[in-house]
């Protein structure tokens, strides 16, 4: 007899059905400039016309369809795609990222962190290797979760305990991290595209988010530990099941001198540029001594990728990954192929936003949709929660991080700032909304592969069993940042070097 389906699981069985209907990122943005299209037509032929917040001068709504629309798609389709902000910013911190994750680096540090942990802070270190792991963009996803479960069956613990500890922190709290990430390269370029609809002397950094995003790491560390600890392993009550055999842990010749190797030179590093932070009249310096604005901020992406490059090489040459200048092209070059389909992406997301932008609709949208929240009463920090389940209901339907954004960033950027919030604001607010959520949608695309590993310790394990796994996690993870959120709201606390809740603090 078949078993009756829940409410939940009914609901999540719609979700995937929807979900699956909707097509790929790509053709999706390229129906969206189509619409842009469309939409720019029917508005111009009302005469709809939007007085610019910042000038004041009238716009009309472009029509895309006229002469002019369609001489400016012709002739700014390669513009549009080679000069979109995100693209460079990614792949230029792919280069160094992964060059480290190509020879290896990434993953010792990962698999030493976890296997080397105390038992009293193993269920901790699991999360936090998982939220770090994100470094190394969707590898922690695959490497973290079924490590964390090996070593909590080796101590006698439930192993999917530490499977579920390890892949919320690198599922749900993959937008958190010590580091500037390729992450923060990606979302602040699409955020630096959308606030140019209102005005493009407007720059969002990689380092907008960090401070929120380190306190973030910790935050989350303690939650999922707490959680796992108190809540999900007694649950799941002990564990009976046959010993499953042990993952290949072979490493690379002299991979403890490597590791130590690149940890000097990536220190030494460091402590160079502090130097000449420190230099008087330091060129790293803006104009009377700043550092915030200063070449040292805008040029975070290029220091960043030396770092990578740096310690990648000096772990690779000491385990003898890297024997020549060749072997370097060639892991930055599979580092780049890895890229393909973002930059595939990128070609149709550059399009619409552009699009969106020619036309005036986007200001159109903001202008409007600022007056009609001041008009409603609708702001404040209720404004920002609203906005914050709106995005997570969205991920059931769109999982790629990017992609979303490059939806909501038009809208939602400049509309904002019309009520005076941060373009930096804004994308913290949408990152936490979308990385939490996660690891309860049925699209996401490691459900399968983590589905697997659960099934090497439980062979009845199935959707349900994930979903009642890693419901508790997707909740508190966000309930705990809409409270630290409130925490920098209230208090007026920067989220990164210069980036606060409304824009009229900005230095």
């Amino acid at each position: 007899m078949e078993k009756k389906k829940g409410f939940f699981t009914k609901a999540l069985d719609v979700i995937e059905r929807v979900g699956n209907k909707l097509p790929d990122p790509f053709v999706l943005f390229i129906g969206l400039a189509f619409f842009m299209i469309l939409l720019s037509f029917v508005f111009s032929l009302f005469g709809a016309t939007v007085a610019h917040p910042g000038t004041g001068e009238e716009l009309q709504i472009r029509n895309l369809l006229s002469g002019e629309g369609l001489q400016f798609i012709l002739t700014s389709m390669l513009e549009n795609f080679t000069g979109f902000a995100p693209l460079g910013l990614v792949l230029a911190m792919m280069l160094g990222i992964g060059l480290a994750e190509k020879v290896g680096l990434l993953d010792y540090a990962i698999r030493k962190t976890i296997l080397k942990s105390p038992p009293f802070l193993l269920t901790y270190t699991v999360v936090f290797t998982g939220i770090l792991g994100n470094l190394a963009s969707d590898a922690a996803v695959v490497l973290v979760p079924p490590l964390g479960a090996l070593v909590f069956y080796k101590v006698g613990r439930h192993p999917l305990a530490g499977l579920a500890a390890g892949f919320a922190g690198a599922g749900a709290g993959f937008t958190a991290n010590l580091f500037i990430a390729g992450t923060d390269a990606l979302l602040a370029g699409i955020s630096t595209e959308a606030v140019a609809i209102i005005d493009d002397t407007i720059t969002v950094t990689p380092v907008d988010n960090w401070y929120f995003n380190i306190v973030s790491v910790f935050l989350l560390t303690f939650v999922g530990g707490l959680l796992t600890s108190k809540f999900v392993e007694p649950r799941l009550g002990e564990y009976k099941g046959e010993a499953v055999e042990e993952e290949n842990t072979e490493e690379l010749p002299n991979a403890k001198k490597a590791f130590f190797a690149a940890l000097i030179t990536g220190v030494l590093y460091w402590a160079i540029i502090v130097v000449v932070i420190m230099l008087p009249n330091s060129p790293l310096r803006g104009e009377g001594g700043t550092l915030i604005p200063s070449p040292f901020i805008d040029g975070i992406v290029p220091l960043i990728l030396i770092f990578f490059v740096l310690i990648g090489l000096a772990f690779g040459m000491v385990t003898g990954k890297i024997k020549s200048g060749k072997d370097v092209s060639r892991y930055m070059t599979e580092s780049i192929s890895d890229m393909a389909g973002y930059i595939v992406l990128v070609f149709a997301i550059a399009q619409f936003i552009a699009y969106f932008n020619w036309s005036n609709l986007g200001t159109w949208v903001a202008v409007n949709g600022a007056e009609f929240l001041q008009e409603v009463e609708f702001t404040g920090f209720g404004l920002i929660i609203g906005y914050i389940i709106f995005t997570s209901l969205m991920n059931f339907l769109i999982t790629s991080g990017s992609a979303k954004w490059a939806i909501e960033a038009p809208i939602f950027i400049p509309m904002f700032l019309q009520l005076g919030y941060d373009p930096a604001f804004t994308q913290v607010a949408y990152r936490i909304a979308d990385s939490s959520v996660n690891i309860i949608t049925p699209l996401f695309p490691y459900m399968v592969i983590i589905l697997a590993f659960m099934q090497r310790y439980d062979k009845n394990a199935s959707i349900g069993t994930y979903i009642s796994l890693m419901l508790p996690y997707s909740i508190a993870f966000l309930v705990a940042w809409i409270i630290l959120l409130a925490v920098f709201y209230f208090t007026g606390l920067p989220y990164g070097p210069g980036a606060y809740t409304f824009f009229e603090d900005r230095p």
